[in-house]
Order: C-alpha cells, then structure tokens, then sequence
C-alpha cells in the first residue's frame, strides 16, 4: 500500500532536475491558502464542482506543514501561494494571510491578490509598497471581467511596478462569462506594460494565448496541468504548436497546481520531457525562466 501523502512516481521527481544538472525546480503555481478557505477547495474537488465538469482526485491530500515537506524533498526551491478571492472583501484578508504565510516561509515568493471592488486600487498599493513578488488573478472562479474599470488603476500600478501576476483566464476546464483570449487582448491593449503569466498555457485556447505572447514581450506562459495525460484526455494540446512553444520557450514557466493535481508530480515533468523540445528548453522552464523574472 502506498504511504499516505505520496503519489506514484515521487521518487523520480530529483532524478529529474538532476539529470538536467539544475539546483532544483521552481513552481510559480501552487497553492497554500488559509486553512478553511483550502477545505472548501478540497470539498469543491471532491464533489467534482461545475467549473471542473468532471472527476478529480486530489493526489496530495496533507497538511500545510506536510505540504511544505514534500514540495522541498521535491527540490523546488521557490513556489508560490495561489490565492484568490470569489466575491468582495475576500482579498485583503487573503493578502494578510499570505503575507504572514511567506515571512514564516522563506522559499515561498510572497504571493497577493485582488478583486474588482472600490477598494482594490488601495491595498494593491499596500503590497506593492511591501514585499510582493507575484499576484494571481482568477478570472474564472472570480467571475469578473479583468477589463472592469476598478480595476484600471490596479493593473496600471502593477505594470509600472513590473510584478508579474499569474491569471487565470483560459476557459478550461470550463469556459466563464470573463475567460478566454479577447479580455486578455483588451486588457493588454490597454496595458502593454504588464507581465502576465497566462496559467494553464491558457487551456484550451493555447494558440491564442501563443499569439498573444507573440506579440507582447511580457506575456509568459505556465505549463500548469498542460500534457498530462488528464488534461490531454479533453484539452489537447495541438502538436502542431509546439514549435511555437519552443520559440517562446525563456517566457514558459513551470507551475503544478500542487496540491490539488489528480496525479503524481513527477508526472507533469515527465509530461514535458516527452515533448522532446530538448534540455535547454525544459532547464529555462523548471528553473531558469522563473529565476530570471523573479531574481532567484
């Protein structure tokens, strides 16, 4: 029987990084949140909730200090703390919880949110005036249009400042009123200064978000649940891409989702090893890329 908090193929997980001779990994897309606010995500997993249209087994069901364990006897030696808020007044009690979260954490890269609301503009200029390293923003499970003209001055503040902030605003696994690449455009449109990392590599509208970061020099892209086979079995990714992917590769970033991923870790590094894109591409995209936009 296999020990409780371990998934198949974890032991691989440093073999891997090894092989490439990195330092390590890191995951600009995983998730440490208050602990009631992460019971309801794993009640939402588990009842299969209509935004994920399908089964979906959490593979690292464990406390936060056994999260902790396990992403660094992983050898990911930065990570995030993916919050996001659902409706009004959520996101400056998340901003304070992982702020306490990363001062306690040293290898998390402190992690802040926001939502359109009247107030956002003021305590997105209290992070940015602290010690912020990343934002997420969920155009999805927030339901929101990130073009919402609270929230104008909140990315302006964010571009001049050069945070990057991971959104996402693909419509998979299922589409919301506000995903998919056209607010994307609009927003960048308007603010061609921002540094987005599009999560999911925009699933399942990768080509478009491959344009998008064609055409903008601070869009990236994170490889989060893209080609495993989970994520192929209904949003493939078109093979006839990857050499636009390869392209755009020192704007790829590794993220995981861990912990709520229906698979081993190691899986999702070997999903993109198979790809066959060669070493140089997987070293920027599991440690190189990540390090250079977040000064690791």
């Amino acid at each position: 029987m296999r020990e409780a908090g371990v998934a198949e193929g974890d032991e691989r997980v440093g073999a891997f990084w090894r092989e490439l001779g990195l330092p390590g990994l890191i995951d600009v897309h995983t998730h440490f949140m208050p602990e009631r606010v992460m019971a309801k995500v794993r009640a939402y997993f588990d009842a299969a909730g209509p935004l994920l249209g399908r089964e979906w087994p959490i593979a690292y069901r464990m406390e936060e200090d056994e999260r902790l364990a396990v992403l660094r006897g992983f050898g990911v030696r930065a990570f995030t703390s993916m919050i996001y808020p659902h409706k009004p007044g959520m996101a400056r009690w998340l901003n304070g919880w992982a702020a306490g979260f990363a001062a306690r954490t040293p290898d998390c890269l402190r992690t802040a949110t926001f939502f359109p609301e009247d107030d956002a503009a003021a305590y997105v200029a209290a992070e940015l005036d602290g010690e912020v390293r990343v934002f997420k923003a969920h155009v999805q499970v927030g339901g929101y249009d990130p073009g919402d003209a609270r929230l104008d001055a909140v990315w302006g503040a964010i571009a001049d400042a050069g945070i990057p902030v991971v959104i996402h605003c693909g419509s998979g696994p299922m589409p919301g009123k506000h995903t998919g690449p056209g607010p994307i455009g609009r927003l960048l449109a308007r603010h061609p200064g921002l540094r987005l990392v599009i999560a999911h590599l925009g699933m399942p509208e990768y080509t478009d978000f491959l344009d998008l970061a064609e055409r903008h020099p601070g869009v990236h892209l994170d490889t989060t649940m893209a080609f495993t086979d989970f994520a192929e079995h209904d949003a493939p990714f078109p093979r006839e891409a990857l050499g636009r992917l390869r392209d755009v590769g020192d704007r790829v970033l590794f993220g995981s989702d861990f912990p709520h991923i229906p698979y081993g870790y190691a899986h999702a590094l070997e999903a993109l090893e198979r790809l066959e894109l060669g070493d140089d591409w997987l070293r920027g995209v599991c440690y190189g890329n990540g390090a250079r936009l977040f000064g690791i």
